[in-house]
């Protein structure tokens, strides 16, 4: 008798599940997926991870950028302060070196040999060693911006998206105002105030590239915060600081990160393009864009009547293999963090 009232109370009872404080404080960053076949549960970034290491193309593409990035840290001998962090040198001659003041067989535009293995540019210097060096200079500067801008986007489009109303309208009438400039034009006008230099670069491309992370996230933000989660942490009073940066701004970083991988390529590509219009670095400094602003020339005519290939080959192929390398990366980014495809949101179907 005892056992059947149970019973009944049991059954007569509602249980609440999404207030759970413990469950609200102590929830994953992301939402979880479950094997519809193991039955185990699985983060999403984990998730994410493995589908990204059964992708081929990019992983052979995250393969390219590691090497270049390594390639370019050991190019030469690095010093902070007069302290030597990096001793190590993969290029076998200095950028700035004239070779035919130490070599008198050597002469302006030699073709690719044993001993310069992507030949001599127009000054005389070693283009292999000055190629190697000057991925500091595009590799970093893609790296910071994005860095920079994506963590400005995060807080600006969580902020604009999470309180709404009229602090949503003015931020993003802001954002329609720098979307109205190409971003290309805004770099080159802050360039062209500045000056050339690698923080004016940085600066350049940094101080407006936000807009589009901010507008991703703001609609990002818009549909997670009318999940339960984001309504149970209100419900027991958690600060709005609390909400958007642990519970909402976590979950919108799938998109961000897609963006941001796609966009490091499109800086070095506009930082090149600023290099070869001679806005960028100074005209002797190694780097890509500005390796082909000193030999655009060549293009139509060379010294006796000879094009020297080399000269422009080799730059537009470093900015072409790492620009290609990190679309592919966003590319196998997307389909791995990819909701659908993940089976979020779909009972942990596959």
């Amino acid at each position: 008798m005892t056992e059947k009232r149970q019973t009944h109370d049991e059954r007569g009872r509602i249980r609440v599940t999404g207030f759970d404080s413990d469950r609200v404080t102590e929830r994953d960053p992301l939402s979880d997926w479950t094997d519809g076949t193991s039955g185990e549960t699985v983060g999403r970034w984990r998730r994410g991870l493995q589908r990204f290491k059964r992708n081929r193309s990019a992983m052979g593409a995250l393969v390219i950028v590691v090497l270049m990035a390594l390639a370019a840290t050991f190019a030469r001998p690095i010093s902070v302060f007069g302290v030597v962090v990096q001793p190590f040198s993969l290029a076998p001659y200095d950028p700035t070196t004239i070779l035919y003041l130490q070599d008198p067989s050597v002469s302006t535009y030699d073709p690719p040999s044993w001993d310069y293995p992507m030949g001599v540019d127009g000054s005389g210097r070693d283009l292999f060693s000055r190629i190697l060096v000057g991925g500091r200079y595009s590799l970093s500067i893609g790296f910071i911006v994005v860095g920079l801008t994506a963590s400005i986007g995060l807080i600006y489009g969580a902020v604009s998206g999470y309180y709404g109303g009229n602090v949503d309208e003015l931020m993003m009438r802001i954002v329609d105002t720098i979307f109205a400039f190409p971003g290309l034009i805004l770099a080159l006008i802050i360039v062209a105030i500045l000056g050339g230099g690698y923080w004016q670069l940085v600066l350049a491309f940094s101080l407006f590239g936000w807009a589009g992370y901010g507008r991703l996230v703001r609609g990002e933000v818009l549909k997670i915060k009318e999940n339960e989660y984001v309504m149970a942490a209100k419900a027991l009073g958690a600060r709005d600081r609390s909400v958007v940066f642990r519970h909402i701004a976590p979950n919108a970083m799938p998109p961000l990160i897609v963006l941001a991988s796609l966009n490091i390529g499109s800086v070095v590509i506009g930082v090149a393009a600023l290099g070869f219009l001679g806005l960028g670095m100074d005209p002797s400094t190694a780097e890509w864009g500005t390796m082909l602003d000193a030999t655009r020339e060549t293009l139509i005519q060379g010294p006796d009547g000879q094009i020297p290939w080399w000269a422009t080959v080799f730059p537009g192929a470093a900015i072409f293999v790492f620009v290609m390398s990190m679309n592919m990366i966003g590319d196998g980014i997307n389909d791995a963090l990819d909701a659908q495809q993940t089976g979020v949101g779909r009972g942990g179907e596959d």
